[in-house]
């Protein structure tokens, strides 16, 4: 064993929580479902205390047992990642976007998406599985299926490869002596996130699920066209599309496995911030909690609405993070479409010509400019709003499951989300 891995071992040895587990059995109209539950008292109502975020992925931690941030420590601790480490070490000191993605992946906080493995487990949990589930494909001590944790890794490690991908510079506009530092990041960006990548598919492809499959690659396709969509400066930063006048905000048809139409909702702020963040995020939550609920034998009409809570809980995630740019004592630059910005060009078009000047490089914008137009305008109620229709569409359909502690801290986790 090399060295990194040692480390990490060595580090990691301690924080593995041992949780003591019982079960218990759900009759609903359509199946017997088994029901995982912890010895320890249900998770505090999120409603009696001010949410924190921190305190409610811990307390849904023990429920599923053991801290999900920690999912992929198998292929973390592998040869080829531990290299990547080291190798990151060459790119201090640089202006390398992947140091920042690096950055963002290891330290836990509420801007950290790696939770989603959380919420793939703990949506697993909460509706429990059929029972004619064969005993070998059940973990009775953490209450899921082996099948379904292994989803929940697979979803980490697509979110993680795309947030690496992203990363990569065009190194067309780099000055000579960047050149050099810029070139070996993207090398590693590139390889590091098609490992992970391949690493997912392959362990996507073990679980000998068809059906399954074909949705999680429809989610990776949408990953990839989410970098397509609408302007981008020549660092592929996206640029909002110029506003268009009285347009009609439509619901995306987003329930099959059929591409998105963009055409029809750029320039609308609301059709094209969904959109945008549908692509992004959405889709790949969505999908990872369709797919955990069709690994367990559930309808495909409970399945449809697992993709429903998945989407809509990103979208609120995106919706309080897009925020938090415009909080007191905020500064720099921020993201161009995130929503408070989009719908304050759609009541105030005139401000799209300061967002025209970074169709070269959106470091030409005057972010401080933008930021008070936004601050003097209606986008962060309209934001807001946007926020909380989002997370009640995701309570609405969690309160369909039975009462359980996962339930619990699925509703804990919303909450949480609101005071971001």
């Amino acid at each position: 064993m090399n060295l990194p891995k040692l480390k990490y071992i060595l580090f990691y040895k301690d924080l593995l929580p041992h949780a003591t587990l019982g079960a218990g059995w759900c009759v609903s109209k359509k199946h017997i479902r088994y029901i995982s539950r912890t010895n320890a008292p249900l998770a505090k109502v999120a409603q009696y205390q001010k949410p924190d975020w921190n305190r409610a992925v811990s307390e849904a931690e023990k429920i599923v047992g053991y801290p999900t941030s920690f999912l992929s420590l198998r292929w973390l601790l592998s040869d080829e990642i531990a290299n990547v480490a080291l190798h990151l070490r060459k790119l201090v000191g640089s202006n390398h976007p992947l140091l920042k993605t690096a950055k963002g992946l290891l330290y836990n906080g509420k801007n950290n998406m790696q939770a989603w493995g959380l919420i793939v487990l703990l949506v697993s949990k909460a509706a429990g599985h059929t029972a004619d589930v064969p005993d070998l494909e059940q973990d009775k001590a953490a209450g899921v299926l082996h099948s379904q944790r292994a989803l929940a890794e697979v979803t980490e490690m697509i979110r993680t490869s795309h947030l690496v991908h992203k990363g990569l510079v065009n190194l067309q506009h780099s000055s000579a002596e960047d050149s050099s530092d810029m070139m070996f990041g993207n090398k590693i960006a590139l390889l590091s996130g098609d490992y992970l990548l391949g690493n997912s598919c392959a362990e996507l492809a073990g679980l000998r699920n068809q059906e399954l499959v074909l949705l999680m690659s429809s989610a990776v396709r949408d990953l990839a066209e989410a970098e397509f969509v609408g302007p981008r400066d020549k660092q592929n930063n996206p640029l909002p599309s110029r506003p268009l006048a009285n347009v009609e905000f439509k619901h995306l048809n987003d329930k099959g496995l059929e591409p998105l139409i963009v055409s029809e909702a750029l320039g609308n702020a609301q059709a094209e911030w969904t959109l945008r963040h549908v692509l992004s995020a959405g889709s790949l939550l969505g999908k990872s909690c369709q797919g955990t609920l069709k690994l367990a034998g559930h309808s495909v009409e409970l399945q449809k609405q697992g993709y429903l809570f998945g989407k809509h809980l990103a979208l609120a995630w995106q919706a309080c993070l897009d925020r938090e740019p415009f909080m007191p004592g905020s500064s720099g630059p921020f993201s161009l479409v995130c929503a408070p910005v989009m719908f304050h060009l759609q009541h105030d078009p005139s401000l799209y010509e300061e967002i025209e000047k970074g169709q070269d490089d959106v470091l030409d914008v005057d972010y401080e400019a933008v930021r008070k137009a936004v601050l003097e305008g209606p986008g962060l109620d309209l934001t807001q709003k946007l926020q909380r229709e989002h997370s009640q569409a995701a309570l609405d359909v969690l309160n369909q499951l039975p009462p359980s502690d996962a339930r619990t801290a699925l509703a804990n986790i919303i909450a949480a989300i609101q005071d971001i």
